[in-house]
């Protein structure tokens, strides 16, 4: 493998060339479609990396499949991991991997969906992170169009005043204040999503982990009868 033309250092355009074609035959293999190694190998000797061997580039494609096991992404399974790495190729592939979108990585991928950043969270602190996590300094800014509802602020100000600074969830004073007064979320029991009304019959003034209780956790539709239970004035909608 070492011949004269393979002396030299590999550049992050020929690194980025061999990463672009692995990732094309990774999203063929993941699709079930059929594709030759060969063929991908000889196409990158006649373009981008034709001052490489063919026993090279097969090797390369070897040390992206380790940098992809490392980041617990899925990789190619006829390219047995090779983490033999020399002069910091494994961190420049790695860097590279991180602009790139890797098929099948779904569940790791970054998301600006807050439920979805979660759930995906939530399932890979479940499997263990064998590797710490990069980051990004630049996180990628992302264009979301939302739809809002015209809150009524006299609901909020009667259903606060009801509650007197404690969670008409949990019965803890509110955590902290804003403006002089007692900061606690009011929080409509049906949601106004689901058509529940802005009314003090469907809101109640909850602190912050009371309020994520009732959106995020495992057990938030007994949480939200047991206030339909605990607050009076509610009316099931």
């Amino acid at each position: 493998m070492d011949t004269s033309k393979e002396r030299s250092g590999w550049s992050d355009q020929e690194l980025e060339a061999s990463i672009d074609a692995y990732l094309k035959m990774m999203s063929s293999e993941q699709n079930g479609l059929t594709f030759k190694k060969s063929v991908e190998n000889q196409l990158l000797r006649d373009g981008p990396l034709s001052k490489r061997s063919a026993s090279s580039i097969e090797y390369r494609m070897q040390n992206i499949s380790a940098v992809l096991e490392q980041m617990d992404f899925p990789r190619i399974e006829g390219y047995m991991p090779a983490k033999n790495f020399g002069m910091g190729i494994g961190q420049r592939i790695r860097n590279i991997l991180d602009k790139k979108v890797v098929p099948g990585a779904g569940e790791s991928a970054p998301t600006a969906h807050h439920l979805t950043l979660i759930s995906r969270a939530a399932n890979l602190q479940k499997k263990g992170l064998k590797v710490e996590p990069k980051g990004n300094a630049n996180p990628q800014q992302v264009s979301v169009t939302t739809m809002s509802y015209a809150r009524d602020p006299k609901i909020r100000a009667w259903v606060a005043e009801l509650a007197k600074g404690v969670c008409e969830g949990c019965g803890q004073n509110a955590p902290f204040e804003v403006d002089g007064l007692p900061f606690l979320e009011v929080h409509h029991v049906k949601h106004l999503a689901q058509k529940g009304s802005d009314s003090i019959t469907n809101a109640v003034a909850l602190c912050p982990n009371c309020h994520r209780r009732c959106h995020l956790s495992s057990d938030k539709h007994d949480f939200k009868l047991s206030l339909y239970r605990k607050v009076k004035r509610l009316i099931i909608e």
